[in-house]
């Protein structure tokens, strides 16, 4: 019997944030129809952040009228929300979900979210609070967890402590971000075995950029690990527009085809995050970074396994 995990698809969300030309708000949703239909069960559908800072997100609340309306249960909407303006704005959309950020650092939150480390935790406290209130999911991220453009080595123990003060709040699960993708598997088996020591029970979901090319191999030490969620993007698009060097995030056919080969389940179909990509190629009229998009999957059509 296969094991199981969940993956969520950011592809919409933390996918396009960086790109500088802008997807109409048609093609965010064909692209989330797409993810769909491809099995994705989770999905961060838009940023509530101010559009001067991330344009590519102005349209949150639009794209959030125009998705199907699903039941949680079949098909869960995640909205990021960096502050309480934020999701307030998030709570009178459709999303089941709301995402708060926690840094890891004072150098990255205070040019991420205008926020010290300590304030983004309050600050998750509160969305978290405000989540439930109003009967939505909600959980939070601690990014740069494995290391800062600004501050440098981020140590597992202050990972760990941020994670300990968030977990007082009750959320969904707590996330580790390698936001500038520094992190190696050693690392992310020591940062993981810190914050389940502080947080006893809190399932621990990783988000992992392809920034040096270790992403995949991190996604598997994380498997390893005992994570519960593992965070992708078709194609492989992604970036941070206020963290230097911040590449793409690993690619949703790749991890998905380490999963598929090595016996666990995602409930995902690999052809279909294929076909996705590849509509992602043409839109963005370059190639992305996902490889297995483009060597295609294994055993090909007509051969034998």
């Amino acid at each position: 019997m296969a094991q199981k995990i969940e993956m969520v698809e950011v592809a919409a969300r933390d996918g396009l944030q960086n790109e500088k030309v802008l997807f109409s708000t048609a093609d965010k949703l064909e692209l989330i129809a797409r993810a769909i239909a491809a099995g994705s069960k989770r999905i961060e559908v838009a940023s509530f952040v101010h559009p001067g800072r991330v344009p590519q997100m102005a349209d949150a609340e639009a794209v959030c009228a125009g998705l199907p309306k699903r039941d949680p249960k079949d098909v869960t909407y995640v909205g990021l929300v960096l502050n309480k303006r934020g999701a307030l704005r998030a709570l009178e959309t459709q999303v089941h979900e709301l995402g708060a950020v926690i840094s890891a650092s004072d150098g990255f939150g205070t040019r991420n979210q205008g926020r010290t480390a300590d304030e983004t935790v309050q600050d998750a406290i509160e969305i978290i609070r405000l989540g439930k209130e109003h009967g939505r999911s909600a959980q939070a991220v601690i990014s740069v967890a494995f290391g800062c453009p600004f501050d440098g080595e981020i140590a597992p123990t202050r990972v760990a402590e941020l994670a300990r003060k968030v977990a007082a709040a009750g959320p969904r699960e707590i996330g580790l971000g390698d936001t500038i993708g520094v992190a190696v598997p050693s690392q992310v088996k020591s940062v993981m075995a810190a914050v389940k020591a502080a947080a006893p029970g809190i399932p621990i979901r990783l988000h992992f950029h392809d920034t040096r090319n270790t992403a995949v191999a991190n996604a598997w030490a994380g498997v390893e690990a005992g994570a519960a969620t593992l965070d992708a993007s078709i194609g492989g698009i992604g970036g941070c527009p206020f963290a230097p060097s911040a590449t793409g995030n690993v690619a949703t056919e790749d991890v998905q085809y380490l999963l598929q080969r090595s016996g666990w389940e995602t409930g995902l179909k690999l052809d279909g995050l294929i076909d996705t990509a590849k509509w992602l190629t043409e839109k963005m009229g370059r190639t992305l970074p996902g490889l297995v998009s483009r060597a295609g999957g294994f055993p090909q059509e007509g051969s034998k396994e």
